[in-house]
This record gives structure tokens, sequence and C-alpha cells, in this order.
């Protein structure tokens, strides 16, 4: 079986996957970690991709609230970037480079299971690259009024199949094939 590059999101209802400040607190108000759990049990991630900003968010998030960051992987994490953190984190495998390599590597060490993208800039690279085959979103019932967009401006258009649509308590879980 060959795995799928697989962009995950969580969204508010206006487009934003982080606040301003690149505050992500506000998802633990609508979304339990069991939710994101199970779907990704589902489509069966088996490494992840991330880029800078997500993976220093993530540590910020983590340093002021112990627990607060339980993102549910058990294959190995690849993070994407030019400034490789100090101290180095031995959980982490530090790629740096061209964007089709480093999904070439994260999906190879996802040994047939699917390769989860988090991270705005890593995503949009992986999207305007022809990278992805599936994204998963989370739509949040909030208005967040800005923040980091789902998609930059200057992404082109890339069309969509949905798979499903489903729901979570007040959150709709939408799943689309990229069409190529």
């Amino acid at each position: 079986m060959n795995g799928k590059v697989l962009v995950n999101r969580v969204m508010s209802l206006d487009g934003f996957i982080a606040g301003p400040g690149d505050a992500m607190d506000w998802i633990s108000d609508f979304i339990a970690s069991d939710v994101i759990a199970e779907t990704n049990r589902a489509a069966a991630n088996g490494a992840m991709l991330v880029g800078r900003r997500t993976y220093d968010v993530g540590g910020r998030m983590e340093g002021e609230k112990p627990g607060s960051v339980d993102y549910p992987l058990s294959g190995p994490m690849f993070l994407l970037t030019h400034r490789p953190p100090d101290p180095p984190n031995p959980g982490v495998t530090v790629l740096t480079g061209d964007i089709g390599d480093a999904v070439a590597t994260a999906l190879k060490a996802a040994g047939g299971k699917n390769l989860e993208i988090l991270g705005a800039d890593v995503a949009s690279q992986c999207l305007r690259r022809g990278l992805v085959d599936e994204i998963l979103v989370y739509v949040l019932p909030v208005l967040l009024g800005d923040g980091i967009r789902l998609s930059p401006a200057g992404l082109p258009r890339i069309d969509l199949e949905l798979l499903s649509s489903t729901q979570s308590g007040a959150v709709t879980i939408l799943r689309f094939r990229v069409r190529k």
C-alpha cells in the first residue's frame, strides 16, 4: 500500500488556521484531541512533516501549559526548516532543502501509511508543487477575523473532490481529494 500526502487543518469558519500572533488555543474550545485522533486513525497516518512556525507554536503552547499539545502520532516527525532548533530535539528529524525531497523522505519513513502535512507554509509549498493527495479540514464554529489563512494569497486554483463530510458535535469534518 502506498501512503498519501495529507494536509490536515483545523480552521475557523472565516478561513483561518491560526489566530493573531499564531494563536491556536481557540481550537481546544471546540474540538477534543480524541476527535482528531479518531479521524487520524482512519487515515492511517505514519509520519508527519511540519514547518518551523508550527513546530515553534506547538513548543510554546506546551511550555505555557504542559500537556496542552496532545497530537496523536505514532510515527516519525520531520521538521522542514533552514533554522534547526537549538538544542536539537532527538524525537524530530530536521530536513532542509527542496520540498519534493522532504516529502519523499518523510513519505518513505511513513512505511506505506499516509504522510500528514502540518504548517501553512509547508502545505502551500506542497500544494504549489502538486504533491498533496488529500486535504482534511475540521471547520470550527468561530470567526477569528485575522490570523494565518488556510491558503495564502497567490496560491493557484486547485480543484478538489469531496470525499466525505461528517459532524462531531459542533465541528464539521471535510475530506477532499486533490484533482490532478
